[in-house]
């Protein structure tokens, strides 16, 4: 892409002046590898211009922390397994801002590795994870999560990467005249169910993939429109950890560390996961699901709503907002919600629910067929 590209200008402002709200004063610690040269030359500029520190920590794409350091993984020893990166570390602890920006080269690329590597790792890096969930929750700590187009992403979406790139930018609105409007229109249209949700508590999804029942009881839902993801468009909460029960069979792949783990199925009893199947990497599965006691339960529960999403691309940023969908996250949830689930991992699963499907609240109907439905 162009450094030209307008569409990359105007990125670049909604993440700095939007999402992460940038004062005068803030140190923003900007992530990505250099395959996002574009995006992190205009954030640079944005974060100057609105009075900022920009503090650029470029990787190349197999050293990406988080998520793809696959150098480490592949030659690394225990030692150095455990090590936790101390420039993030100390950029989560004490930084107002960041913004990642993920840009691999290889969406699977630890596909073959051995996940207790992985499993370690995350838990020495589980520290990082909690300090941008905890500052998050108190205001401290703005980041936002993004992505820029890559001939990988293209290439695991199964679309050329000019219908990738637009893809993208559509998702994230860029081609609106005034993309922050458009988001505040979403925050205001999201509003409506998270009011109606209020004082609410039991929660019921029924469709051909879905048999499951959660409770909502004293859990606040968040407003996601564009301020920690972008592109965006959810609703989520952190369900009560031992209220979960029953069956849900996974519609999309549920990619973790860039392994695919496929037709996954999961079963709950009183909030604990008593049952883990997989058509494929189930071993994987199984293994992730054993990294610490709340990895088996619940963090998050959410309904996507970004209809400009509507297909399956194999990045969890885009596919977990998918209009009509449900995902659920095993592992840590966000405190802000009233979840009080703590884990190394946060693994997001996706379920379609635009056919014959429903979500009852209280023994109301909510949602139906891929749309709210409330009155």
């Amino acid at each position: 892409m162009p450094v030209t590209d307008s569409r990359v200008e105007k990125f670049a402002d909604v993440l700095v002046n939007y999402s992460t709200c940038i004062r005068p004063g803030d140190r923003v610690l900007i992530e990505a590898t250099i395959l996002a040269e574009p995006l992190v030359r205009a954030l640079y500029l944005k974060v100057l211009e609105a009075g900022g520190h920009p503090v650029p920590l470029i990787q190349l794409p197999d050293t990406f922390f988080p998520g793809h350091e696959d150098l480490l993984l592949r030659y690394g020893n225990d030692a150095q397994l455990d090590f936790v990166p101390p420039l993030q570390k100390l950029a989560y602890e004490h930084f107002e801002s960041r913004i990642r920006i993920h840009s691999t080269a290889n969406t699977r690329s630890q596909s073959s590795f051995d996940p207790t590597r992985s499993q370690r790792r995350g838990q020495a890096t589980g520290v990082i994870t909690e300090a941008q969930m905890r500052r998050g929750a108190d205001g401290s700590f703005k980041w936002v999560t993004t992505l820029f187009p890559t001939q990988a992403y293209a290439q695991e979406a199964e679309m050329s990467y000019l219908d990738y790139e637009d893809f993208v930018f559509r998702a994230c609105r860029l081609n609106e005249d005034d993309p922050v409007a458009y988001w505040r229109k979403v925050e205001e249209e999201q509003a409506r169910a998270i009011r109606w949700l209020q004082g609410k508590s039991q929660v019921v999804l029924r469709g051909p993939n879905v048999d499951l029942s959660l409770s909502i009881k004293g859990r606040t839902f968040m407003n996601s429109c564009g301020t920690h993801n972008m592109p965006d468009g959810e609703i989520y909460t952190g369900p009560v950890e031992e209220s979960v029960n029953g069956w849900v069979r996974f519609t999309y792949p549920a990619i973790y560390n860039g392994v695919a783990v496929e037709g996954a199925e999961l079963t709950f009893s009183n909030g604990w996961l008593t049952q883990a199947r997989a058509a494929k990497n189930q071993d994987y599965l199984l293994q992730m699901v054993e990294t610490d006691p709340g990895a088996r339960y619940l963090g998050e529960f959410a309904i996507g709503t970004n209809f400009e999403i509507n297909r399956f691309t194999g990045h969890i940023l885009l596919d977990e907002k998918i209009g009509g969908s449900f995902h659920i996250a095993l592992g840590a949830g966000y405190p802000e919600t009233g979840s009080k689930n703590k884990s190394a991992i946060h693994w997001d699963f996706i379920c379609d629910l635009r056919t014959d499907s429903e979500i009852l609240v209280d023994g109301e109907l909510f949602y139906k067929d891929g749309r709210f439905v409330f009155e």
